[in-house]
């Protein structure tokens, strides 16, 4: 009512209000809000007839109800002309930094993806696959047990989701046997014999990446109840790089204050060599212009600009950003820096004014080894400094991800995004 500058609250505007209300009632609950109430599953029923307070949709659905039916009842004396452009600002006084996550279900929703779900019979997967249907941010494909996946739909009115294809690969023949064939095909010289494939083609990451592989899927996701070891095998024997004679990196979203920020290697390469951390940067450039974002990369260290010499590390930095700027001249690097002058750009033009990261607002980290990239973003996740999203495998042929364990609701949802935003710039 204040941001159209309604001159009174009539009853046009009352009523949008309740409407707003009953409808947002209706639809599924955010996880944010399950976990607010100490609920598992909420639903329009008996128990829950409004939407709760800490709804985070409700600023955008009724405030936006209000301010319509204040205009077309004549009591709005500034209107709104751009709703979208609304709409975002309301979300913005949430004080919460999703833009980016907002930005990428847009594009998600442009052509939505097939992502195949190798947890699909777990709820917490049938809860984003629901979200990710009413979004229209992608067309998740579920494997899991048929029996488990149905009473769990029905237990906990996901009734929306029932008409998802649903794969059990205990039960797939003529597929399976395909999919089999062609891991053979690629490690038969690697160890594998055909029986070895047959019996992996059971196992649903194995199944789920060679559905992406052989074009039944267009992205694999899994990891929230497996060990990031057992879900990265499939995918390194399957699908392997798009170079064969580069390596696959890994890189964390790391969503906060200051914007995305991305960071790699933090799963795969131990002690990356010169031409690894060269690769790492180049990857990490071309992941973050796919989702439409200018890639501004530090180069990490523990010395500045060759302050320090001998130590394997700051060598290997120097070495590479001395290559990136040679090959590579219209990507925005520099290293090797240490972290706190990379991310504070005051400090950065005081001492070291030469640097092309100068009035450039860095978002991309490159860690020196894998220890230092994966302590680095455990230790922003545990002082709930940044919400991760990843691991995400860089250089692979077909998009294939990796939860962490345990991951949320919500955390599955913007995974699924993403993996089907990657999809779709291939």
């Amino acid at each position: 009512a204040l941001d159209v500058r309604a001159r009174k609250i009539n009853e046009e505007m009352k009523i949008a209000a309740a409407r707003a209300i009953a409808e947002l009632a209706k639809e599924s609950v955010p996880e944010i809000v399950n976990l607010a109430y100490n609920e598992s599953n909420l639903q329009f029923g008996r128990d829950y007839i409004i939407p709760k307070p800490f709804d985070p949709r409700l600023i955008v659905k009724v405030a936006t109800a209000v301010a319509k039916a204040a205009m077309e009842s004549g009591v709005a004396r500034q209107p709104i002309k751009d709703w979208k452009g609304y709409q975002e600002s309301l979300l913005s006084r949430l004080g919460r930094d999703d833009k980016f996550i907002r930005l990428a279900q847009e594009k998600a929703t442009k052509n939505p993806k097939r992502v195949v779900l190798a947890e699909g019979d777990e709820l917490k997967t049938l809860k984003a696959a629901q979200i990710a249907v009413d979004e229209g941010i992608a067309q998740p494909i579920l494997l899991g047990r048929r029996k488990k996946i149905e009473r769990l739909i029905q237990e906990n009115g996901l009734e929306d989701i029932s008409h998802l294809p649903v794969i059990d690969p205990h039960d797939e023949g003529e597929r399976s046997e395909a999919y089999a064939k062609m891991l053979f095909q690629k490690r038969q010289r690697k160890g594998i014999t055909l029986y070895d494939a047959r019996k992996l083609m059971r196992d649903r990451n194995y199944y789920g990446v060679a559905m992406t592989e052989m074009g039944d899927a267009d992205a694999f996701i899994s990891g929230t109840t497996r060990r990031y070891s057992e879900v990265i095998k499939p995918i390194f024997k399957i699908l392997g790089p798009t170079d064969k004679k580069k390596r696959v990196a890994g890189m964390y979203i790391m969503l906060t204050k200051r914007g995305p920020m991305f960071f790699a290697d933090t799963t795969v390469i131990p002690n990356p060599s010169v031409d690894d951390i060269v690769s790492i940067t180049r990857m990490v450039a071309d992941a973050v212009r796919r989702i439409n974002l200018v890639p501004k990369v530090a180069l990490l260290g523990y010395s500045n600009f060759g302050s320090n010499h001998g130590d394997r590390g700051s060598d290997v930095m120097r070495e590479a950003t001395a290559i990136l700027h040679r090959e590579n001249p219209e990507l925005i690097v520099d290293g090797e820096l240490q972290a706190n002058f990379a991310l504070d750009q005051s400090l950065l033009k005081e001492n070291f004014p030469f640097s092309t990261l100068v009035d450039r607002k860095v978002n991309c980290l490159v860690f020196p080894n894998l220890a230092a990239g994966n302590i680095a973003d455990k230790l922003l996740q545990s002082f709930e400094a940044a919400e991760a999203l990843g691991p995400f495998l860089l250089g692979l042929d077909k998009p294939a991800h990796i939860l962490q364990m345990g991951a949320s609701v919500r955390e599955i949802v913007n995974m699924i995004t993403l993996a089907s935003v990657d999809a779709q710039t291939r």
